[in-house]
Order: structure tokens, then C-alpha cells, then sequence
């Protein structure tokens, strides 16, 4: 699954509800980790970081795992790595975009622990309103979504949900049996 969205957005957060809800078996590949960290990349549509983040996430799902590739990932340069991923995990392959107007999300972004590690008027000028890909076409969550609400919705949309998994015959996981 994708979830992009501009900084101060929730996408981190997002993720670590998904991964709390289901345990272990998510991986999840942080588009600034990749970007910042691996390839020290200014964030360009022809950054080597992007075909490498569609190469770990083939990489997990090749592995079992549930990959969340999780970023600001701009249409433009981003855009022909997740048609691609569209194509070859078809049926599987989730994209939401977080809509969250531009005053959220410098609020959003005040409550976190790296708010020092970067302004306002630098979130401004990353700030792309509606940067919705072409195809695939991607579930649009907005401001008025709470976390709980947009994890939920997540774990159900992609079976992920943990109450989803049981098996026939598995009702001691109900029952703590």
C-alpha cells in the first residue's frame, strides 16, 4: 500500500496505527528515510532513491511481508514507479492521498516531537494541494477523518484487519483460548 501526503499530514502516523493493529509482518518503507538518509537526495523527480523504494517494496512483499511505502512522493517523479507497482500487485495494491489543508498541517505538525526540525515557511514550500496521481487512482482521506477513523478504514479496505484473519476453526483467538 501507498499513502502520500504533504508534511504534517498524519502519513507516520497512520502507518504506526496500521502497524500496532496488526503486528508484526508490515514493513514500512519511509519514502524520507530512503530519500534523506540512504541517498542524501535534495528531492528531485530523478532522485535514485525513487526506483530503489519501489525495489524494497517488491523486495518485502517478495519476503511475506505487507509493504507500506509511506511519503510526501510527489506525482511528479513518483508517478511511473507506482503505475508500475500498480500493474504488477493488481488486486493488492492500495493508494490513499491525505488531503489535509495547509493550516492542519503546520497545526499537525506543531504537536510532533521534530516540530523544531523544520518551519512553517518550509512546509510551505513543499506544500502541494491536491497532487493526486492519474492512475492508480487513489483513496482521497481528508481533515475531517480522525486517526483512529483512517487506520480503521485502512486495515478494512486492505484486509489487514486483524479480526479479518481468523480462520475457520480459530476461534480461540476470540476467546483467548
Amino acid at each position: 500500500m501507498v499513502i502520500r501526503g504533504n508534511s504534517g499530514s498524519g502519513k507516520s502516523s497512520i502507518v504506526e496505527g496500521v502497524r500496532a493493529a496488526y503486528g508484526p509482518g508490515v514493513a514500512w518503507i519511509e519514502q524520507d528515510y530512503v530519500r534523506r538518509i540512504i541517498f542524501q537526495e535534495p528531492g528531485r523527480p530523478d532522485d535514485a532513491s525513487i526506483p530503489m523504494i519501489g525495489q524494497i517494496a517488491r523486495h518485502a512483499l517478495g519476503r511475506g511481508f505487507h509493504a507500506v511505502v509511506e511519503g510526501i512522493m510527489p506525482t511528479l517523479g513518483y508517478a511511473e514507479m507506482f503505475a508500475e507497482l500498480a500493474r504488477d500487485y493488481a488486486g493488492s495494491a492500495y493508494f490513499y492521498y491525505l488531503d489535509i489543508p495547509f493550516e492542519e498541517t503546520v497545526r499537525r505538525h506543531g504537536m510532533r516531537e521534530k516540530a523544531s526540525a523544520f518551519t512553517a515557511e518550509a512546509m510551505a514550500e513543499w506544500y502541494r494541494p491536491q497532487d493526486l496521481l492519474d492512475w492508480p487512482r487513489e483513496t482521497v482521506i481528508d481533515q475531517t477523518s480522525s486517526l483512529e477513523a483512517t487506520v480503521q478504514q485502512i486495515l478494512r479496505e486492505t484486509g489487514l484487519d486483524p479480526a479479518a484473519q481468523l480462520e475457520v476453526g480459530d476461534d480461540d483467538r476470540l476467546t483467548g483460548g
